[in-house]
């Protein structure tokens, strides 16, 4: 929001339109869905229910994101999360209080494991109904019950009873959901809604330590250049920071050979260098599988950590010989270099890299597989 002083009037300037006096200030709920479109949400996914059919009145009315209905909150929650993914952004689920929003856990719980950037806002009780002797339907011990499940299953967390603090906290949730690419949990008293609210503001991003990601790139090149089979693994976090092409031209650059994990899988399908394929351990393509198991310079890039990725391996990756990269650190010969993002590592990498030429990449041969066809008439 800026202001202007045109013929003695004070004028306002909200998401590039002008307003003029008499025009309704922003409330709660319209800055919260302004600064979700701003991120890069393209909709809104929910359930309306008591505790918050207020939010979806506004939601409605506004305009500003296209709501979408559906009939079973897992469903929400793992529709938003699909559409974050698809579009590497912002995924919001919006429920009701208590039967709602614990409905919802599943599906959040699944956006964390797999490092989906979910937004969870539940309406709540209104700040004036919690005063009371009785008891809240759909409460839990206590009405903080809900919020301590999420903060469980989720990176961060904010309540909006505070409509003067409530554009910072707005801000932190988000920025936090965006850099970690996690879910975060806002929870809205539907008695405040409709307050005046300032437009959230953007904040800067966490700093980071340029000398220090400029020294992990150094290291990680340097294990990698005097490594006698060095091998490239992508993982989602690839995708969720939307570097495929960067990877894939670091790949090319350096001659590595590229596997995904297999929560990656898909990861620069159309990428020149492509995948040799997905590791799958005892349970994959053997070339594959040894490839992996034996490289004595394994870059993890934003695998995560997991039995789904690693636990089927028939010789256990000695993770000591690994280069992991993954939530904002990276970890190589017994010690950590933090906070690194992915992008700004490589981007390091990139900017540091020689050009190799492809006869250092390791001959793999991959059977080729005639799957039947024909069989359904």
């Amino acid at each position: 929001m800026r202001r202007s002083q045109n013929r003695g009037k004070l004028h306002f300037f909200v998401h590039g339109r002008q307003s003029g006096p008499k025009e309704k200030k922003m409330n709660l709920a319209e800055a919260l869905l302004y600064a979700l479109r701003d991120r890069g949400a393209g909709e809104i996914f929910g359930i309306p229910g008591d505790f918050v059919l207020p939010f979806f009145r506004v939601s409605e009315d506004s305009g500003i994101l296209p709501v979408y209905t559906l009939s079973h909150e897992p469903a929400v929650g793992f529709a938003a999360d699909a559409a974050g993914q698809v579009r590497t952004t912002l995924g919001v689920a919006v429920v009701t209080y208590g039967a709602g929003a614990l409905n919802l856990v599943n599906a959040t719980a699944c956006a964390l494991a797999e490092k989906s950037p979910l937004v969870v806002i539940s309406g709540a009780p209104g700040v004036g109904e919690r005063v009371g002797e009785l008891l809240l339907h759909h409460q839990g011990k206590t009405l903080e019950s809900q919020l301590q499940i999420f903060r469980e299953i989720t990176c961060a967390q904010a309540v909006l009873d505070d409509p003067e603090r409530a554009p910072v906290e707005i801000a932190r949730v988000l920025e936090r959901c965006r850099e970690w690419s996690q879910p975060v949990y806002i929870e809205l008293p539907r008695d405040l809604v409709d307050a005046p609210c300032a437009p959230v503001p953007r904040l800067d991003p966490t700093p980071v330590d340029r000398e220090m990601v400029e020294a992990c790139a150094d290291e990680v090149l340097d294990a990698l250049l005097n490594a006698d089979a060095p091998v490239l693994m992508v993982g989602v976090e690839v995708r969720r920071y939307n570097l495929e092409a960067k990877v894939a031209a670091l790949a090319r650059r350096l001659s590595l050979p590229v596997v995904t994990s297999f929560m990656g899988r898909g990861l620069l399908a159309d990428a020149d260098p492509s995948p040799l394929g997905t590791y799958l351990g005892a349970a994959g393509e053997p070339a594959i599988t040894d490839l992996v198991e034996t490289s004595d310079a394994l870059l993890l890039l934003g695998v995560i950590l997991s039995d789904s990725n690693l636990a089927a391996s028939s010789r256990r990756i000695d993770l000591r010989r690994t280069i992991q990269a993954l939530n904002r650190r990276v970890t190589l010969r017994y010690h950590t270099y933090a906070p690194v993002p992915l992008e700004a590592l490589v981007d390091a990498l990139l900017a540091h890299a020689p050009t190799l030429a492809p006869s250092r990449r390791p001959k793999v041969v991959i059977p080729t597989v005639e799957y039947p066809r024909g069989l359904l008439r």
